[in-house]
């Protein structure tokens, strides 16, 4: 049976690899469908998995309606099972290598206008949860920070000598993410504030009115309540933050390279998305200008 192999594997990714819990979940939804589709087929050795069996049930989850992008994040999850299993010599070869899904669509991120951002960074309010949310969305857009990134801040990552954040990104590593002037004031002006609430000992940039770390829930469920307040029409959403401060960075410095850095990805591919993004405004303003492009 495979049980005592696949809770082996998911120690490693939590303990050596130090995915997030997300990440986790993701893993274990994933290899769990998989492997009961193999119980199903009288498959109960990882011997007797072949690439045939991969193919035959990434097709049945795209005929049953899963996204390219998903199938990708499946066939990427088995790879490194089967990869960890060689290791352990429970697999000769990986049968999940050389098995492709079908191309995903690329959906280009949403982003809010410097108009809006202004607007909803704009909080007149003495509450101190008001300004811990002020300062919170203030490093999301200032800063670019994930939604792990942002809530796993601890007190002894801000460099106030540098303005510098010491980020913990995925897979745990580091980087170093400057703030400006407005993230550092609303910065201060919260942790003058997160005295009343902090539990002895907590390290935590972000806390709840409990005195402890604050949630990804809760950060998510205070921008919507502010989204509202301000009236935004658009969904608010902590990677919107991230998505903005992308494309704006971008849009002024057309430095590639280092929105890659700021974001902390791997791939220069994954921060080439935010071009398209950049694109599509320069159409929408050729259409809106050109004399032969506008329509009679």
């Amino acid at each position: 049976m495979f049980d005592t192999e696949l809770q082996a594997f998911f120690q490693y990714l939590q303990s050596e690899k130090r995915y997030s819990e997300h990440t986790l979940k993701n893993y274990r939804r994933d290899i769990s469908g998989f492997i009961q589709h193999c119980q199903a087929i009288d498959i109960t050795e990882w011997y007797l998995i072949d690439s045939q069996h991969v193919r035959n049930y990434a097709a049945q989850k795209h005929r049953k309606g899963l996204s390219g992008k998903s199938i990708q994040r499946l066939l990427s999850s088995l790879r490194s099972l089967f990869k960890y299993l060689i290791k352990y010599q429970k697999l000769k070869s990986n049968p999940a290598i050389g098995v492709s899904a079908p191309k995903a669509l690329r959906k280009l991120p949403e982003v809010l206008t410097p108009d809006d951002l202004n607007h909803l960074l704009t909080l007149d309010d003495s509450d101190p949860l008001a300004v811990r949310d002020m300062a919170i969305m203030e490093l999301l857009y200032g800063c670019g920070l994930r939604l792990s990134e942002l809530v796993d801040l601890n007190i002894n990552q801000i460099d106030w000598q540098g303005v510098t954040l010491n980020v913990i990104g995925k897979g745990r590593k580091q980087r170093l993410v400057p703030f400006g002037n407005k993230a550092a004031q609303a910065l201060k002006k919260w942790l003058s504030k997160r005295k009343q609430y902090a539990d002895e000992n907590e390290q935590a940039v972000f806390i709840s009115q409990r005195g402890s770390r604050i949630s990804a829930s809760s950060v998510q469920q205070r921008l919507k309540k502010w989204a509202k307040v301000k009236g935004l029409d658009q969904n608010l959403y902590p990677h919107l933050m991230r998505h903005s401060f992308a494309s704006h960075i971008l849009e002024s410095s057309q430095d590639l390279r280092a929105v890659q850095e700021l974001l902390g990805h791997a791939n220069l591919t994954t921060t080439q998305i935010y071009t398209h993004v950049d694109f599509q405004q320069l159409a929408k303003v050729y259409d809106a200008a050109h004399p032969r492009a506008k329509k009679k």
